[in-house]
């Protein structure tokens, strides 16, 4: 069965804007993903008008539900919660515009195919949150790493505690810290942005551990879990973490913080939590919408950005829409990524050469493939089958890790992409949120969701429909291997090669971080580094770039990707400092 990929849920369309665009707003905010709708939510609270124009004929980027199968809703692009900030879940009152979370635990399940079974060994490997269950399926494996498993968990959280304020850090502020020459100026700053001083005192409760945190942050995890576990498929399952939406293998350095970004979430007062939003991933960006709109944001769908306009003086003083329309506004926040926010949208010639040619060099290179599909009955695991068919085991809620048994398949799926190639055994996630959401999918059929890698964005002969249906049947025919009778059950389905990902969602180079999250993109490198952005005597860190008046809010900014929030948070502060101190100057 085909999809219909124009058939959307629009699950909560009160946030729409019931009057017309009007000609001038505080603030326009391009782009209706979490992050827009996230500032567009701080903005208003604070008092400013704000206007958000989607492209889309819904808000919501890569955070959306849509019904493109009849009678099943997808979470079309990103597919589990866990990293938005408990601050902006409280602040917008996310709960009281409908969110709803339904937690996972056990979290993550690997089985193994039926060729890695070996006597008096387990055939497959859940883990969770619990200490004891843990313990008790890691020693099936090995002992040894049973025990290393409780001290590298304690080891991890005290390091993402440790580094979890930086989330909540402006790189801008900490550039204007470090290149004021007055240490009464710094101190004042401090005084102002209590931010900086939180995270340099958590960073430096540390302590003997500050080591430990900063080989995790440069060193390839392969090198990090060899010093910790000796068994497969521990190893493989915990580096997939390290891998997830990025083109690296286990032995590329700079994986391990891309570990430690997917374990910064909490959801529900637990660290590392993961879940599922009722009625899909675009309830969280419905709720975020609802909640601005009902303090006075207008939000637009189908009103596509052709361009920011700029006075004589280089300032951003609104956009201009592909029907023509001009609206002015004070500032102008995007969301898009900075590739198309600065080379796209920006006339030709403004931005100062040296920030233009970073820009041009950021790293999009995205492995992702996303497909998803509709089943008529559960899946059911080869290695732990279903007791009763179509009652699901505790393992169907949980992030379900194949062609993972060992960490050199990974390598292989990775170099078969960097040879322009599609691997025969690909990195396969699998969740099926209608195990826990009964909202999605109709009664006993079930919402499979597949996260793939290693892929190229151009392999030979491109990504014509025939490729992506030979691409579909390869991964299916890896998941019968675990789970017979899958290709059976398939109702329908939709394949999302990189190419696809950045048409439908903005996502360039298809990169669902908005760029590449190695550390030379990071922090005070987010967008670009501070060097490469210098325009005469400044240096410009996100979310402040070099065209007055222009701010980024999406995840191109710190700290990254991921449905997190902290870029359109950070975006919306600094915004209301600017208008404060434009309103006090005028």
């Amino acid at each position: 069965m085909k999809c219909n990929p124009r058939r959307a849920v629009h699950v909560a369309s009160r946030y729409l804007s019931k009057t017309s665009l009007k000609s001038e707003y505080d603030a326009i905010i391009i782009g209706g993903g979490h992050n827009g709708l996230v500032a567009a939510g701080y903005l208003q609270r604070g008092g400013y008008n704000v206007c958000v124009l989607e492209r889309r004929g819904i808000v919501g980027g890569a955070a959306v539900t849509e019904e493109i199968i009849p009678s099943f809703k997808f979470s079309r692009a990103s597919y589990v919660l866990s990293l938005l900030r408990p601050k902006i879940i409280k602040d917008l009152e996310l709960k009281k515009y409908g969110l709803k979370v339904h937690l996972r635990n056990p979290s993550s399940y690997t089985p193994l195919a039926e060729r890695f079974w070996t006597s008096g060994k387990s055939k497959s490997l859940t883990l969770g949150q619990d200490e004891v269950f843990n313990y008790q399926q890691i020693s099936k494996f090995s002992v040894n790493d049973a025990k290393s498993f409780v001290k590298y968990e304690e080891q991890l959280q005290r390091i993402v505690k440790a580094l979890d304020p930086l989330l909540d850090v402006s790189p801008t502020s900490v550039m204007s810290l470090l290149c004021d020459e007055s240490y009464w100026s710094k101190l004042m700053l401090l005084m102002q942005q209590r931010d900086i001083a939180k995270a340099g005192i958590s960073i430096a409760k540390l302590r003997s551990e500050l080591p430990a945190a900063w080989q995790l942050l440069v060193a390839p995890i392969r090198e990090v879990l060899d010093q910790w576990f000796e068994s497969e498929p521990l190893r493989a399952t915990l580096a997939t973490d390290a891998l997830i939406g990025a083109m690296l293998d286990t032995n590329a350095p700079g994986g391990g913080y891309v570990l430690l970004h997917h374990v910064m979430g909490e959801l529900e007062g637990k660290r590392g939590a993961w879940g599922y939003p009722e009625g899909g991933m675009g309830a969280v960006t419905q709720a975020l919408a609802a909640s601005a709109a009902s303090h006075g944001a207008h939000i637009f769908t189908n009103q596509t950005v052709e361009q920011i306009l700029l006075d004589n003086d280089g300032k951003a003083t609104g956009v201009l829409t592909a029907d023509g329309r001009e609206i002015k506004a004070s500032l102008v926040l995007s969301n898009a990524t900075a590739k198309v926010t600065f080379l796209d949208l920006l006339p030709q010639g403004c931005l100062p050469e040296t920030f233009e040619s970073a820009v041009r060099k950021i790293d999009y290179t995205s492995p992702v493939t996303k497909i998803n599909v509709a089943v008529s009955r559960l899946p059911d695991f080869r290695a732990d089958p279903c007791s009763k068919v179509g009652q699901p085991l505790p393992h169907h809620q949980t992030t379900i890790h194949l062609n993972c048994e060992d960490m050199s398949m990974l390598d292989e799926a990775y170099a078969c992409a960097k040879r322009g190639e599609i691997s025969e055994k690909p990195m396969i996630e699998m969740v099926i949120p209608s195990v826990l959401d009964s909202t999605i999918a109709p009664e006993g059929a079930h919402v499979c969701l597949l996260f793939t890698q290693f892929t190229p964005y151009n392999p030979p002969g491109g990504w014509g429909e025939d490729a992506r249906e030979a691409y579909a049947a390869k991964v299916f025919d890896a998941i019968e291997e675990y789970a017979p009778g899958f290709k059976e059950s398939v109702v329908g389905k939709e394949v999302l090669p990189p190419p696809e990902l950045e048409r439908v969602f903005g996502l360039t180079g298809g990169n669902i971080f908005h760029g590449g999250m190695s550390l030379s993109q990071l922090f005070l490198c987010r967008p670009v580094t501070p060097t490469a952005a210098a325009a005469g005597a400044s240096t410009w860190t996100s979310p402040m770039t070099p065209v007055p008046g222009l701010l980024l809010c999406g995840a191109g900014a710190h700290p990254g990707g991921g449905v997190m929030g902290s870029p359109g948070y950070l975006a919306a502060q600094a915004a209301k400092t600017v208008m404060k101190k434009n309103k006090g100057s005028a």
